[in-house]
């Protein structure tokens, strides 16, 4: 007897809402944060205190931008979703016999034949008829819809976890050595990201470290040369 199996797939669609918005919060709190701290440090006129308050001034705002910067876009995308559903439901009621008709000619585009998809179309709309079309004429679902607070909250918390890292790095380290140790510490973070994103998105893990860290280090040392020559002209 042939033992029966379980064919399992494991697709990663879900993660797309918090994922990215928890790896670009992540991202920007470790960068912004870092090259805040690099650049002030730069400048040699400040003093641990000074670093630590441009660090920590750093991280609330960050937060608090990412946080509503996410929830004001992903908002938006709500709105529009929702604009969208109560206008397939209008027609569904206005015009049952046209939306039939539409999303028959939507399975035969993809390949059923017409006698096969009118069933199809019929059965579906007999079942949920709003679902049908939001998910096959709309391209919209449950699995993708917008969702504002957890986008927000997901990009507040990964940004403040990030902007922790090289604000730690700082203060423990001797003053003279503050910009090597924040930049080595934020390198090493960002391709850490870098690596668990584009494994949990199931993305190559080689090519998301090697943008994070490029980029990462490219900043860095942008406002590293900003703050010495603000700091050699003042």
């Amino acid at each position: 007897m042939i033992p029966r199996t379980r064919h399992r797939e494991r697709h990663k669609l879900d993660r797309i809402g918090w994922l990215r918005a928890a790896v670009l919060g992540a991202n920007d709190g470790i960068l912004s944060t870092a090259s805040l701290l690099v650049g002030v440090a730069s400048a040699g006129r400040a003093g641990p205190g000074d670093i630590m308050i441009a660090g920590v001034a750093g991280l609330v705002a960050g937060a608090m931008s990412m946080a509503a910067g996410e929830y004001v876009s992903v908002r938006s995308q709500a709105d529009s979703e929702k604009a969208e559903l109560a206008l397939e439901s209008r027609e569904l009621r206005e015009d049952p016999r046209g939306e039939h008709k539409e999303l028959t000619e939507i399975y035969v585009r993809r390949g059923l034949d017409r006698e096969l998809a009118d069933r199809v179309a019929e059965q579906l709309m007999a079942h949920d008829a709003l679902e049908a079309h939001a998910r096959d004429e709309l391209g919209l679902s449950v699995t993708m819809a917008a969702r504002p607070l957890q986008a927000a909250a997901a990009s507040a918390l990964s940004f403040a976890s990030g902007a922790l890292l090289p604000i730690v790095a700082a203060a423990l380290s001797a003053r003279d050595a503050v910009t090597m140790v924040t930049v080595a510490v934020s390198l090493v973070a960002l391709a850490i990201l870098g690596a668990v994103s584009a494994w949990t998105g199931g993305a190559s893990i080689g090519r998301g470290v090697t943008r994070i860290v490029f980029w990462g280090a490219a900043a860095m040392a942008l406002t590293a040369v900003v703050g010495r020559l603000f700091g050699v002209a003042a």
